[in-house]
Formats: structure tokens, sequence, C-alpha cells
């Protein structure tokens, strides 16, 4: 599970090395697009193929490595962006880490309540993850096509 400790040493991490090898941020948010697209197209096609899993038991729970892939990665990697782009800046890091400890609330609070979301919501969940998974595709794509043209050869 992604912990706020793991997130801050991705981000300062992943900053210091940037810097160390001279990344330009163009540069990274191609990887970062390239990455979101990626794991939005693995979810994607795997919500397409799978049919729902008949051998788990009423009140078994499910396999978290599920949930974990698709959220980790674009997870870190927004961290390292952000905390790239705030550089030495505390103001714009305090900001970060706020935003970053907002949207862990929000992942644990909605895993608390998963249970009475998913009974009130349903089937239109899945719908709703399809449309934002094209659509999380689609930013990556976009990503990548901007971060193509910002890029000096």
């Amino acid at each position: 599970m992604l912990t706020i400790k793991s997130l801050a040493i991705a981000g300062l991490l992943g900053r210091t090395m940037l810097e160390n090898f001279e990344i330009s941020l163009p540069v990274l948010a191609m990887t970062g697009g390239i990455i979101l697209f990626l794991v939005a197209l693995r979810t994607v096609l795997h919500q397409s193929s799978s049919l729902p899993d008949q051998t788990t038991e009423p009140g078994q729970p499910s396999d978290l490595r599920l949930a974990l892939t698709p959220l980790a990665f674009p997870t870190i990697l927004a961290v390292i962006v952000f905390a790239t782009l705030a550089g030495g800046r505390q103001a714009e890091g305090r900001t970060v880490a706020a935003i970053v400890l907002l949207i862990l609330a929000m992942d644990w609070a909605a895993m608390i309540f998963a249970e009475s979301i998913l009974r009130w919501i349903g089937t239109s969940l899945q719908v709703l993850a399809v449309v934002l998974g094209v659509t999380q595709a689609a930013l990556g794509l976009q990503i990548i096509l901007h971060s193509l043209s910002t890029v000096s050869w």
C-alpha cells in the first residue's frame, strides 16, 4: 500500500535523479504520458476481456493487487512530476504535499465505504470505469503529443 513516507521518498528521489541526469520536463512528461497510456490501456483491456470472478465467495476479500497497480504508478509519477516542478520552493512543495494528502484521504475514504458505494452505484460504476479508462488513455496520448512538440532535438 502506498504510504505518505513512500510517496515523499519517491518525490524527493525522483526529483534528485531527474536533476542529476538532466532530464528535461518535456521528456519527463512524455514518459509520464506513456506510462499513463499503458496503464489505462491495460485497465480498459482487462475490463473488457474479463468476466466477474465466480470463484470468490461472498465476504471474501478481493485481490488488492488489482487495485494497487492502477493506482500506484500514476500516483507515484504525479508526485515526482509535481515535486520536480516545485523545485526547492517551499510554498509549492507544501501545496504538492497538501494535494497528495487530500488524494490519499479520498482514496482511504473510498476504500472504507467501498461496499456501500458499490451497492449504491452498482453497474454504473463499471461503465464509468471504462469511460474514465479510455479518457485516461487519451490523456496519456495528449501528454505524449504535447511533449513531442516541446522537446528540442
